[in-house]
């Protein structure tokens, strides 16, 4: 009798680019990818950031190098893609917010969430997947959404917006690009402890609001991401492609 074997989740020998990469999200699968064997690359805005994220990265043995760039600048970042190998994982992490009620959005906050949430993600994407079908490789690309990607909340039109922006351009993408081998899927976390979380979940009223929606209980840590990016990005995902994994801690069930 043959049995069957399980997918491996290792990484050895592919190459990886992560943005937003030195905080938050974006540093969880920077670590989690290079602990699964893959080289990455940290992308982030801030020179400072990017080093002492790939030194601590190397202090542990892991195989990690950085690029100071802003994603929003286009030009910029397709021409360090295109003068790469090419990436087999990418992890479009970077990502802002800027809340507010319907009477009090303004078209520069509009402007900044929807430049880094949608359209980083758009054009970073293009240039890996170019690189990709130029050397007929196939790859996994994992954009990294929100469970207000998929429900709506209070003071948060533009950044669910982005996020419902997101997961359509996710599925549209998919379903072009699976004859290329290249599968595409969102990570929708919950309310996760980062800087960027830290501000709103300071207000004991929000707090409690956000954790009476969690289902289990408590909020998301970055240690939740990390294992869904390897599974995403591994074979053991291999016919997964144009769909959401919710790490919502039970919100969305209802």
């Amino acid at each position: 009798m043959t049995l069957p074997r399980t997918p491996s989740f290792r990484l050895d020998g592919k190459r990886a680019l992560v943005t937003g990469g030195t905080r938050g999200i974006g540093l969880g699968a920077s670590v989690a990818l290079a602990e699964a064997g893959a080289h990455v690359t940290v992308a982030a805005r801030t020179a400072g950031d990017v080093e002492k994220v790939v030194n601590a990265m190397a202090d542990i043995g892991l195989m990690a190098e950085g690029v100071a760039i802003d994603i929003t600048d286009f030009a910029a970042i397709r021409a360090f893609i295109e003068e790469s190998e090419p990436f087999h994982v990418l992890v479009n992490s970077a990502g802002t917010a800027r809340h507010s009620a319907i009477a009090g959005i303004t078209e520069p906050d509009y402007q900044a969430v929807m430049q880094l949430n949608l359209a980083a993600t758009v054009f970073v994407s293009q240039a890996v997947v170019g690189k990709l079908q130029a050397a007929g490789q196939g790859g996994s690309i994992i954009n990294v959404s929100s469970q207000m990607g998929h429900v709506g909340g209070p003071n948060r039109a533009i950044y669910a917006a982005s996020k419902h922006a997101v997961e359509g351009l996710s599925k549209a993408m998919a379903i072009e690009l699976g004859a290329s081998n290249i599968r595409v899927n969102t990570v929708c976390p919950t309310f996760i402890e980062t800087e960027l979380t830290a501000g709103n979940l300071s207000d004991p009223d929000f707090r409690s609001w956000v954790l009476s929606k969690i289902k289990l209980g408590r909020l998301g840590r970055v240690e939740d991401i990390m294992g869904p990016v390897v599974f995403l990005a591994s074979d053991a995902a291999a016919l997964i492609t144009g769909t959401a994994l919710l790490v919502d801690g039970g919100w969305t069930a209802e």
